[in-house]
């Protein structure tokens, strides 16, 4: 959740009730999707849209609420226009946008071929992951990516006689890389939104620790990439590959995110014009209209979540829960020196977002959810923006890469034939990137930053 404090100093009594909206949400979520996974549905933690789960929640909220009526739907409005949420909000259409026009103009089958005509034979499951990792950094979505490179993985996985299981669990590896990493993508986006901080410093951040993770990780399956035949690759189509390449770059020098969309969605519209007789400026709307409409739940939720953060700010509920976390910080520092409570406070935001992710199946919603708590955490104990966006995405997509019930590993199952279970059991970089975490927890920290509102 984004840091919604108006301009005021007075600070709310702690109030454990005010947390109640929050878990009538995550109930209503959960409960709903353990029953319908009980039953044998597919994506049953997906048949109840989240923001349809948040309505109840909202109401129980402002009867909370001992103000006035109008009061308190005008905090939960506040909430909910956000500066930070309405530009979260902004980039999701924006990244929405490109990633389906990007597809129906032919760039990412064209970024996947150009991966595999650079395979040799005996990297196979390094290049699935490359190519998973680039586009999913590209893209900013993990099931995007998955979507993409995942039939192509399997094909790959047959005619090379491979284990399916590991290429599986290769191409979620890279696709979660990606989604972590990646200057668009909603969990970037919603961690540094919620932490003040800027997508490139988080970037830099998250970097030191992903890529050694990256790199046991592609020694890994370097060792277990033994295939018999490799599939012949299409000629490259190198103009469909440049949007992805162009927004790559641009969004790593630290331009605009908004100015980084807006030439990927040109850029990938005018490649389609130029190549395909039959795309049209009227198919070239519609697909970018499509992609909006691709990013409506999370758009929704974001707001809908804003709101009812601020609503449990106000009564208390953020209050009361940066204060337990603080106790258990001082309970198991041991010592009350900097550095053990810092150590302690980076556990915690780490331990926050990756239970919620738990209970939520989404990385973005965790991040959304305990984004405000960590915010409050990290600046009373000293913790860096920067620091706290980046354990907040790490930490919610080790979870999500590692969850049999997350979207990911449920598409994944589908298009392979295999159960989830089997495709998080080989999902490698995550853990990996979870050990590297809790070293640079435990080994190094950055700077502290002074202790201030």
């Amino acid at each position: 959740m984004p840091n919604t404090t108006p301009q005021s100093h007075t600070t709310p009594a702690p109030s454990a009730l005010a947390l109640l909206p929050l878990g009538i949400f995550l109930a209503l979520f959960i409960g709903v999707g353990s029953y319908l996974t009980l039953q044998g549905v597919d994506f049953a933690f997906y048949q109840l849209p989240a923001p349809v789960a948040a309505l109840p929640a909202i109401m129980v909220a402002l009867l909370l609420s001992k103000d006035t009526l109008n009061k308190a739907i005008e905090q939960f409005l506040r909430g909910v226009g956000h500066g930070d949420i309405i530009a979260m909000c902004m980039i999701y259409l924006l990244a929405g946008a490109f990633a389906a026009v990007a597809k129906a103009t032919g760039g990412v089958d064209a970024t996947v071929n150009l991966g595999l005509s650079m395979l040799p034979a005996s990297l196979i499951l390094p290049g699935i992951f490359v190519i998973s990792a680039f586009i999913a950094t590209a893209m900013g979505t993990s099931m995007g990516t998955i979507a993409a490179v995942a039939p192509v993985a399997l094909g790959i996985a047959e005619a090379a006689e491979m284990d399916v299981a590991l290429t599986a669990g290769v191409v979620l590896s890279g696709a979660m890389f990606g989604d972590n990493l990646s200057i668009i993508s909603d969990t970037t986006i919603a961690s540094t939104r919620s932490q003040g901080c800027q997508m490139k410093d988080k970037f830099r951040e998250n970097i030191r620790i992903a890529l050694p993770a990256a790199i046991a990780a592609i020694a890994l399956f370097m060792i277990s990439s033994t295939p018999s035949q490799v599939p012949a690759a299409e000629a490259v189509e190198w103009l469909k590959v440049l949007p992805y390449i162009v927004i790559l770059v641009l969004a790593v020098s630290g331009v605009n995110v908004f100015v980084v969309l807006g030439l990927g969605i040109l850029l990938a519209g005018s490649v389609g014009l130029m190549t395909n007789p039959d795309y049209s400026l009227a198919t070239y709307g519609q697909d970018i209209y499509a992609g909006f409409g691709n990013m409506q739940e999370i758009f929704l939720l974001s707001m809908l979540i804003g709101g009812i953060s601020e609503l449990m700010r106000q009564q208390g509920g953020l209050a009361f829960l940066t204060q337990l976390i603080s106790k258990v910080i001082r309970v198991f520092g041991k010592a009350h020196s900097q550095s053990q409570n810092l150590r302690a406070s980076e556990l915690g935001i780490a331990s926050l977002v990756s239970l919620t992710n738990c209970c939520t199946a989404n990385n973005t919603v965790a991040i959304i959810v305990s984004g405000g708590v960590a915010k409050e955490l990290a600046v009373a104990h000293g913790v860096t923006p920067r620091r706290a966006a980046s354990l907040l995405d790490i930490f919610s997509c080790v979870i999500q890469g590692v969850l049999p019930y997350g979207a990911q590993a449920l598409l994944l199952g589908s298009v392979f034939g295999l159960s989830p279970l089997a495709v998080v059991s080989h999902s490698y970089y995550c853990f990996f990137l979870a050990i590297a975490a809790m070293v640079a927890v435990f080994v190094k920290h950055p700077a502290r930053q002074p202790v201030c509102a």
